[in-house]
């Protein structure tokens, strides 16, 4: 029977968790809705079920495969008419080629279609209007309140019960534990709860103190009236048709057509002002205003609809969040309480598969390191943060993004104290979580570098070139301020960290260690850089809120984990003068060996100075307090100006990191991968792992440059997909990383990596490529 689970909420994410749930064995659930269960009032009373795998992100991807083939799986949920993008300027036939891509990469049949192919797939759809179509014959229409029923029908087969007309007002606990909901009529005992309200999100969190950064916003849906063209059939035969350019989507109702626009302003709902005594608290009135553009447009790809009225239109409340992505995972502090939001019925059996397997299992099959809910800072929870990220999704949602496309503001919204001599350089700049990061600097001159195409030429510079060979033939400062850090300390911290991650931390003061934190089943969850301070004092280099989260919730009574990063500081100097630097500046021994700690002082300033290096050259990571951070910078900069220092941004040092074979936690590896398939069974001490089904190799490309999630193919298939990529100034070659089987990953095979369509030849090579030996990094 398992653990009492109460979920909050009965749409399609709440009765795809029980389903979930109980088919692994957890029975005993209860599923809670504030409406009557024949129409909750949510958004998947109202959802137009679209249902498109084609997505940037490997897991969103799958989310969705999966809910295609549970949903087809289910008697009368799923309507598998196809679905086709179309493209009506050059600029979305390149996109398409580049979504045909990352389907090929995650396993879903698609294909790039001509005018006349995509007019023989739709009836009302010119062939002289489009340039391209993207096929996907496996996406389809889902019909969610028949999806909701079918999957409670099944939970409840297998023990669960649903008891609409509860309003949670509640949650009870004990400590830091969960154990109930009281509801305005009733308590329900817990031992976990799972909150799936989607738009009324941060209202039921609010019951637990968690700030829920999802905003609702109301989107336009319209349907017409009788089309001529349009059969009046009672299944949609024609695929669902998306028109990004203008960003429409229409779906076949018989003989009328649904149509949704994301071109109107964005609308955010209140869902504390949401009227509640009515059959559809989502949907609010139409707004005619808004719409009238967006059927303009919808009457230039498909003249058909001249002259065709709109019978209703209403304006229905979805979630959207800041960067577009779910929320997902255990409440920080509360245990046992759980969350599921901002999750579109596109992506909802998948995501609460992973929810069920997480609960059930430890941790999900699929990587959702980027749907954590715990991966937003503090400052990004903030209302106004939130509204003004989540409007700039919604108006994207269909837009052209590049990888590398600048956040929407606030910005900046957290700065190094290195900022205004990043400014002064004509630093180029971009954000990660929150802080201001450049890029590269325009006080470097460019050097020669292989032309790039339109889209890997954009928010890159040359400089960056220039930048990557100063660190290797003399030496660069690199702001290292945002990278995450954490003080452990007490009684039993060193016992806590070791048993906590792989490798052995039980070391000599002094000492630093790569190690990873694994899922139970080996899969990479971070690698962190871990410096013995004292015997029970640690400095722990991570990878974002994620993991302060679970250093936080994992730590025993008596060890302190403290995120010190905003009152700290850091800079990366590295390159062959980078000890003729740091001399010039501070009286004390910098003979300390590689991978060791010590405190310095550089000037006045004292330092934590650790002999590691990211890009591959002789150098230290040098931190300070924050107050004492310009001091830091100027006092480096003075002495390094007869040595050739220069500055460097983040391209300058994702290619030489690359160069070097270092990996980049979430990106290179994630929870799928384990360490001797990532090339990492260096850091794990005292463990076994099974064979390698994949392995993390690097592919040296003939020409070309290719920027992450491109395929990989080999004899004609795909083989698997590139990871992180770059241009390497130092071989003059691209480089991309790349997961391949086996069989394939031996130095000198041939490969190629699909860009745009374009094949691109590529060999697998040996790593490191770059000074295997290490002599770069060791010696003073």
């Amino acid at each position: 029977m398992g653990p009492r689970v109460v979920v909050i909420g009965s749409g399609v994410v709440g009765a795809a968790v029980a389903d979930e749930l109980t088919e692994r064995g957890w029975t005993d659930v209860t599923v809670l809705d504030r409406g009557p269960l024949s129409l909750p009032g949510g958004s998947s009373s109202h959802a137009p079920g679209l249902v498109f795998q084609a997505n940037p992100s490997r897991t969103m991807g799958r989310f969705a495969r999966y809910t295609v083939e549970k949903l087809t799986s289910l008697d009368g949920c799923f309507t598998q008419v196809g679905g086709l993008e179309v493209a009506t300027t050059p600029e979305r036939t390149a996109e398409l080629w580049r979504r045909h891509g990352f389907l090929s990469s995650i396993g879903v049949e698609s294909a790039i279609i001509g005018p006349e192919e995509c007019a023989a797939l739709h009836p009302l759809l010119p062939a002289s209007h489009v340039l391209a179509g993207l096929h996907i014959p496996t996406d389809g229409l889902a019909k969610a309140p028949r999806a909701v029923e079918a999957q409670a029908q099944r939970a409840i087969s297998r023990g669960a019960r649903f008891l609409g007309s509860q309003q949670v007002v509640e949650i009870l606990r004990s400590g830091s534990r969960v154990t109930g909901v009281r509801t305005q009529d009733d308590t329900f005992p817990a031992d976990h709860v799972v909150q799936c309200t989607g738009f009324w999100g941060p209202l039921t969190g609010a019951l637990v103190d968690l700030p829920t950064p999802l905003l609702p916003m109301a989107h336009q849906f319209a349907r017409t009236a009788p089309v001529p063209g349009l059969a009046a059939a009672q299944e949609a035969t024609a695929p669902i048709l998306r028109h990004q350019d203008a960003d429409l989507y229409f779906r076949e109702y018989g003989s009328r057509l649904g149509i949704g626009s994301y071109a109107h302003r964005p609308i955010p709902v209140d869902p504390a002002n949401l009227p509640a005594h009515t059959e559809m608290p989502s949907s609010f009135d139409f707004t005619l205003e808004d719409w009238e553009p967006a059927y303009a447009d919808a009457r230039k790809l498909l003249p058909a609809l001249d002259g065709v009225e709109i019978e209703h239109g209403f304006n229905g409340v979805f979630s959207f969040t800041a960067d577009g992505m779910p929320l997902l995972g255990e409440h920080p502090s509360l245990s046992g309480y759980w969350v599921a939001e901002a999750v579109w019925v596109t992506h909802s059996c998948g995501v609460a598969r992973a929810l069920a397997e997480w609960l059930v299992d430890g941790h999900p099959t699929l990587d959702v390191h980027a749907c954590d809910l715990n991966r937003f800072s503090e400052a990004q929870r903030s209302p106004a943060y939130v509204e003004a990220r989540a409007s700039r999704n919604f108006e994207e949602v269909y837009d052209i993004l590049h990888p590398l496309d600048p956040p929407a503001g606030p910005r900046p919204m957290r700065t190094s104290p290195f900022y205004p001599r990043h400014q002064e350089l004509g630093a180029v700049f971009s954000e990660i979580g929150g802080w201001e990061r450049p890029l590269w600097f325009a006080a470097n001159a460019p050097s020669p570098a292989p032309e790039r195409d339109g889209w890997a030429a954009r928010h890159w510079s040359p400089v960056a070139v220039t930048e990557a060979v100063a660190t290797r033939e003399a030496a660069a400062l690199y702001d290292m301020t945002p990278l995450t850090r954490v003080e452990v300390s007490g009684p039993g911290a060193c016992a806590y960290l070791d048993a906590l991650t792989s490798n052995k931390l039980d070391v000599a003061v002094g000492r630093v260690v790569y190690t990873l934190m694994l899922t139970d089943a080996g899969g990479v969850l971070s690698d962190l850089t871990v410096t013995r301070l004292g015997e029970e004092l640690f400095q722990v280099g991570a990878n974002g809120e994620v993991d302060v989260d679970r250093l936080r919730r994992l730590a025993p009574a008596g060890v302190s984990v403290r995120d010190v990063t905003a009152g700290t500081c850091g800079l990366g100097l590295w390159g062959p003068r980078a000890l003729d630097i740091l001399s010039a500046v501070s009286a004390d021994d910098l003979s300390f060996g590689y991978f060791r700690a010590r405190p310095i002082h550089v000037g006045a300033i004292p330092v934590l100075a650790l002999r590691v290096s990211y890009v591959g050259e002789l150098g230290w990571e040098l931190y300070t307090s924050a107050d004492q951070g310009l001091g830091l910078w100027d006092g480096l900069w003075a002495a390094g100006e007869e040595h050739g220092l220069v500055a460097g941004g983040r391209h300058a040092f994702t290619a030489l990191r690359i160069e070097k074979g270092y990996r980049a936690s979430g990106l290179d590896m994630t929870s799928e991968d384990t360490p001797v398939e990532a090339g990492l069974a260096f850091a794990v001490k005292g463990r076994s792992f099974d064979e390698p089904r994949r392995r993390l190799v690097p592919i040296l490309l003939d020409a070309g440059v290719v920027l992450g999630g491109e395929p990989v193919y080999a004899d004609g298939s795909c083989a698997g997909y590139v990871t992180s990529a770059a241009y390497g100034p130092t071989l003059e070659r691209s480089i991309a990383y790349a997961w391949l089987p086996p069989s394939l990953s031996t130095p000198g095979t041939s490969v190629s990596v699909e860009y745009f369509g374009e094949r691109l030849p590529g060999t697998v090579a040996a790593e490191p490529l770059v000074d295997p030996e290490g002599k770069r990094l060791k010696p003073l």
